[in-house]
């Protein structure tokens, strides 16, 4: 149907106008026709074609000038918001953790390859990972085909330089690690879609995706300092290659924030290179591996004694004899032989007091505190692999018994790290968190013990470390406390204990002096079946191997927290006398 034939009327008014035009401009054709002036005729449809073509290139023009003065694309190198786009990963302090770097994928066109035996010769030079054959395949086929991806701009340049009909570049995003192995198991991985598979990559996955649309500014700063960060993974390494552990775990949170300011898994892996790693490197041990602790857990025992009012600081525990406690028949590793204070229990990790401690506290009110404290159920972090911990079914005299000095209750370190922090922050569970907080924020968290428990237990922990088993860690002028932890690991093939296999373990706070409210940091360094040697008298328990490491990571991470040293002042009024250098591991 001819256009002459619309009414003007017929179309919506927005076209009206156009159409009136056109409807005009087909009757000057015929018009022309009509007065056999075919030249008029000619010079009108090609004015009206050019007429098209401008008005078209003037549309292109306003969208490109728009673009280029308003749109984000590509500004400041960063890649458009793709389905796989990230956001960039920060420490607390603002350092690169994590960021989308351009690389490339190179292709094969073999028909626009002008000589296959010359560009086979110089790619084989520029790419000697890719098979001689693979290549073949590609420059002899018939169709397009990917060869290498993950490039560099500057090894892409190389190959474009060489100026090689056929070969062909894509921009493709890939998720880069600048710092390589250092806290690789915080940070986690993506896959090659940019999918979160680890780490804080898959906890945030989400945010990060949305926090690529904002370029630089969209960045995530996690709660690790790297200056921490670092402290910790040198110290936890050298202790765990020194004694040749299994693996080893080290943590150090603020207590009152629940901020994981450094974390570390030994051993490690480079999330840039994952074809290198194996799967033990990749495990999470301080998240995904639980353990039986041994005795860190006298710490919450003590403090639950101290908070239902079986026990004070000056209560009595007759340790000279063996305690039988359900099937149970608690020995000391190094024994007293005497009667004990509270606090003397705790300095000499006595696990026949910490049991008639236990006894005296119940089945029930015992597992309820451990309920509270967050040690029945995984830790509560944003990381996904935080693992179940493995408790009694049953609450009887031998549970209790066993996991008063943390036997038969396996949990993560972060489990540990989550209810240490309860008990030296004021009392009440904080979850953990692998983001920054803002400054001045800390969360209300439930309350686990009370606010005096809490202070005694500072004071406890501070007299272990300067009379007791966990004096390896102590730092003049830092006021550090803490509970060393040997665990021996149950072995199936003898159906018990194994007492060649060890979890060795030091829990430290520092400072343990000033307000409830004084910032506050926990610090754990946990080695898995260490060895002693001998510089240890052959001795691989937490206050031989754990301690001292633990006290290297406190003098050099304090600067960094600003935490002042000062003139060390005991907290506990009567300080009893030093354990035997022999007892100083347990």
């Amino acid at each position: 149907m001819s256009l002459s034939n619309l009414a003007p009327g017929a179309a919506p008014a927005a076209w009206r106008w156009l159409i009136e035009r056109v409807w005009r401009l087909e009757h000057a054709f015929e018009r022309s026709r009509a007065a056999a002036k075919p030249e008029d005729d000619t010079r009108i449809r090609i004015f009206f074609v050019l007429a098209l073509f401008g008005l078209a290139f003037c549309v292109l023009g306003v969208g490109a000038t728009w673009a280029a003065l308003f749109s984000d694309v590509g500004r400041n190198g960063y890649l458009a918001s793709t389905d796989g786009a990230r956001g960039d990963l920060v420490d607390r302090n603002g350092q690169l953790l994590a960021v989308d770097l351009t690389h490339y994928a190179l292709y094969i066109d073999p028909k626009e390859v002008w000589d296959a035996r010359a560009t086979r010769k110089a790619l084989a030079k520029a790419l000697p990972q890719v098979p001689a054959k693979r290549l073949a395949q590609a420059i002899e086929g018939d169709r397009r085909t990917f060869l290498v991806g993950g490039m560099t701009p500057s090894q892409k340049d190389a190959i474009f330089d060489l100026g090689l009909p056929g070969v062909q570049f894509e921009e493709q995003a890939r998720r880069v690690y600048p710092l390589g192995s250092s806290a690789a198991h915080f940070i986690g991985f993506v896959d090659k879609g940019g999918k979160g598979l680890s780490g804080a990559e898959k906890a945030l996955d989400k945010q990060v995706r949305e926090a690529a649309a904002q370029g630089p500014d969209g960045a995530i700063p996690l709660s690790i300092d790297l200056r921490v960060q670092a402290a910790l993974e040198d110290e936890v390494r050298k202790a765990a290659i020194e004694f040749q552990a299994k693996d080893a775990v080290g943590i150090v949170t603020n207590v009152h924030t629940g901020e994981i300011l450094g974390m570390t898994s030994f051993p490690d892996y480079d999330p840039n290179q994952l074809n290198l790693a194996s799967n033990e490197q990749m495990t999470n041990h301080a998240a995904a591996t639980v353990y039986e602790m041994g005795s860190t857990f006298k710490a919450f025992t003590v403090a639950i004694g101290l908070d239902t009012g079986a026990a004070t600081p000056a209560s009595t525990f007759d340790a000279r004899e063996p305690f039988k406690l359900g099937y149970r028949t608690i020995h000391d590793f190094h024994a007293a032989k005497k009667i004990l204070t509270l606090v003397e229990v705790f300095q000499h990790s006595s696990n026949i007091g910490t049991a008639i401690l236990a006894e005296r506290i119940g089945g029930e009110r015992l597992s309820h505190y451990f309920a509270a404290l967050g040690l029945t159920r995984p830790a509560k972090v944003e990381l996904l692999e935080s693992a179940r911990p493995l408790t009694p079914k049953k609450w009887d005299d031998d549970a209790v018994a066993s996991t008063s000095f943390g036997h038969g209750i396996n949990v993560s370190p972060l489990a540990l790290a989550q209810a240490m922090g309860a008990l030296l922050n004021g009392g009440t569970l904080q979850p953990l968190t692998i983001l920054k907080r803002p400054a001045g924020v800390r969360p209300e968290g439930p309350r686990a013990v009370s606010e005096e428990t809490s202070a005694q237990m500072l004071q406890i922990m501070r007299a272990n470390v300067t009379g007791g088993s966990g004096k390896s860690a102590n730092i003049p002028g830092l006021s550090v406390g803490g509970k060393t932890g040997t665990g021996e690991k149950y072995d199936p093939a003898i159906r018990g204990y194994n007492h060649q296999r060890q979890v060795s373990s030091f829990a430290a706070v520092f400072p343990t002096e000033g307000p409830i409210e004084a910032d506050r940091y926990f610090v754990l360094v946990l080695l898995d079946e260490p060895k002693g040697n001998a510089k240890t008298f052959g001795f691989s328990t937490g206050g031989w191997v754990s301690a001292p490491a633990a006290g290297r990571v406190i003098d050099r991470i304090a600067p960094f927290l600003n935490v002042k040293r000062k003139n060390d002042i005991l907290t506990i009024a009567a300080q009893p006398q030093a354990v035997a250098t022999s007892e100083a591991g347990l």
